[in-house]
C-alpha cells in the first residue's frame, strides 16, 4: 500500500516539473495550498501520533519534540551547506537571462549550484517516501495524510528541481534526468520501508522528526515563493484553505 501511495507523489513531482515548463500566473495558489496542507499534517497528525506513540521525556521534554526540532534544524542546516535557497531565490531575483540560459555571471560552479540543490531535493524526496512507507506502520490513517502531505508538497519539489537546474544554465535533457530521479525517489524510499518494521518506539521519534522537516519545507521554502511575487492574500487564503482540508480528512478518517 505505501508502495502503491508513493507512485502518487511520482506523477505530482513529473507534473510539477513539466508545469514548470509552461506555468502561467497561478503557481503561488498551488504552492500556497502545498503548505496548507504541510502545515495541517505537522499540527494535526503528525506530532499527536508521535507523542502518543512515543511517550519518553529527555531532561522534562517530549523526546518526541525533541525530535521534531531536530527535523526542523536538520534540514535548515543542509540547506545552508548546499545553498539551495541561494538557488531558490534565483527563481524570483532580477536576472538577465532567458529560457534557462546561465546568469549574468557564467560558468560552471554556477551550474554545479543547480545540480547541488536539485539533487538534495532529490535525497529529500527519498526521504518522503520513506516518511509514507513508516506513517503506514504507524497506522492506515497515518499513512493517509502523510501521503496527501507529502504528494501535494511533490509538486513543488518537481517544479523547483525543473527550474533551478536550468536556471543556472544546465540543459534541459538534464534537468529531465534530475526530474525524473526526483520523481522515482518516494517510490524507493516507500521501498525500503518494507524490508523492515519499524519498532513503536523509534516510530514515534521518526514521526516527530519528520514533523520537523515537513515545517521547514512549509515556512522556509515553499510559502517565500509562494508570497514572493504576488500580493499576499489570495496566497494566505489557500493555505488556510490547506489547513482546514487537513483537518477535515483527519476528522472524516478518524
Amino acid at each position: 500500500m505505501a508502495v502503491l501511495t508513493a507512485f502518487g507523489a511520482f506523477v505530482m513531482t513529473l507534473i510539477g516539473g513539466l508545469v514548470a515548463q509552461h506555468i502561467g500566473d497561478r503557481r503561488h495558489l498551488v504552492l500556497g495550498l502545498a503548505a496548507g496542507l504541510m502545515l495541517g499534517v505537522v499540527g494535526f497528525d503528525l506530532l499527536p501520533e508521535a507523542l502518543d506513540v512515543q511517550a519518553d521525556h529527555v531532561f522534562g521534554v517530549p523526546a518526541a519534540l525533541l525530535m521534531f526540532v531536530a527535523g526542523f534544524l536538520s534540514l535548515h542546516i543542509v540547506e545552508r551547506s548546499v545553498a539551495i535557497h541561494r538557488a531558490h531565490e534565483g527563481e524570483y531575483a532580477a536576472h538577465t537571462h532567458t529560457h534557462g540560459a546561465a546568469p549574468a555571471a557564467p560558468g560552471e560552479p554556477v551550474k554545479g549550484i543547480g545540480l547541488t540543490a536539485a539533487s538534495a531535493l532529490v535525497g529529500h524526496s527519498v526521504m518522503d517516501g520513506f516518511a509514507i512507507g513508516a506513517a503506514f506502520q504507524a497506522g492506515s490513517t497515518v499513512g493517509l495524510v502523510v501521503a496527501i502531505a507529502v504528494i501535494a508538497h511533490d509538486f513543488a519539489d518537481g517544479f523547483n528541481t525543473y527550474t533551478i537546474t536550468r536556471l543556472y544554465g544546465n540543459g534541459r535533457g538534464r534537468a529531465l534526468v534530475l526530474l525524473g530521479c526526483d520523481a522515482i525517489a518516494p517510490v524507493v524510499g516507500a521501498a525500503i520501508t518494507l524490508a523492515f518494521t519499524i519498532p513503536p518506539g523509534a516510530l514515534g521519534l521518526y514521526l516527530g522528526f519528520f514533523a520537523g522537516f515537513l515545517l521547514y519545507l512549509a515556512t522556509s521554502d515553499i510559502l517565500p515563493e509562494a508570497h514572493s511575487p504576488h500580493p499576499s492574500r489570495s496566497t494566505l487564503l489557500c493555505t488556510v484553505a490547506g489547513c482546514a482540508v487537513m483537518w477535515l480528512v483527519i476528522g472524516l478518517a478518524d
